[in-house]
């Protein structure tokens, strides 16, 4: 499988503080993937360089087979980042901010209407954008990143601020539009959606990669393989070493398997690791 997006050994500093400390990852097309990590660990950082707005001091990133600094505008019309501040005006409605997008990328209104419908967002859509929630502005900023067919795009927290159902919606289209063979690079603070879209993630702190997968292979290396856990009939659940179960059995216990821990407890235990 082709490479959309590589990172070799990049570095970057800010007034002698390491935000960036050689790191390096790849991107397959066609492939969702989630670059996790606390705030400050250097996301942004990594996706400033990759979208060509930084430099690195050290190491290398290319998209699409290309050096990031010497994309061209065409290139660019590849790319779909979900930003607040490139191209978003808050005295305009929905419509007309979404409108004024499709006509510079000559996309019909048509398709326009179609993902607000797809977002719940068409009932909004003379709402100005100043008085959007902030999960209906994720909405209007995903929608705008995507609408004109990126073969890559960025998705910086696409669901903060959203119900389960609308989140659900969003995750829908993300697996839409992988179909399609577009390459998403999504940055979550969310580890149960995480590991729900993910086909692969890369865990950053401090600057520096921690851990990286795919969402079942890290947390089946960090479960504990000798331990079970046991569900009582009243709900309870306890975790005992697999050579002790047998001094339980006599309780009553509805159900008991091999303790598997999740994405969101790995990644505490990780960033707290190494934090210091």
């Amino acid at each position: 499988m082709s490479k959309q997006i590589e990172v070799k050994q990049l570095s970057k500093s800010f007034k002698g503080s390491s935000a960036l400390n050689n790191i390096s990852f790849s991107v397959d097309k066609g492939q969702i993937f989630g670059f996790l990590g606390p705030s400050g660990a250097g996301k942004t950082t990594t996706i400033n360089i990759l979208t060509g707005q930084l430099r690195p001091d050290s190491g290398g990133a290319t998209i699409f087979g290309k050096d990031v600094s010497s994309l061209t505008k065409h290139d660019f019309k590849r790319i779909g980042i979900m930003s607040d501040v490139v191209g978003f005006y808050e005295k305009m409605t929905v419509e007309d901010n979404l409108l004024f997008f499709a006509k510079f990328h000559k996309v019909s209104k048509e398709m326009v209407y179609d993902y607000l419908k797809k977002l719940d967002l068409y009932d909004s859509r003379h709402k100005k954008a100043e008085s959007l929630s902030v999960g209906m502005k994720q909405r209007l900023f995903l929608i705008r990143a995507i609408l004109h067919n990126p073969e890559v795009v960025f998705l910086d927290e696409p669901t903060s601020g959203m119900d389960p159902g609308l989140a659900e919606k969003v995750h829908h289209l993300l697996f839409d539009l992988k179909s399609r063979g577009t390459t998403i690079f999504l940055t979550t603070h969310n580890m149960s959606e995480a590991s729900k879209v993910c086909d692969y993630i890369t865990i950053l702190h401090k600057g520096r990669i921690v851990e990286n997968g795919n969402p079942s292979d890290i947390i089946a290396r960090h479960s504990k393989q000798d331990a079970i856990e046991l569900t009582y009939a009243s709900g309870k659940k306890i975790i005992v070493a697999k050579s002790n179960v047998k001094d339980y059995l006599d309780h009553d216990i509805v159900s008991m398997h091999t303790y598997e821990t999740s994405l969101e407890t790995i990644f505490i235990k990780l960033t707290e690791e190494n934090h210091g």
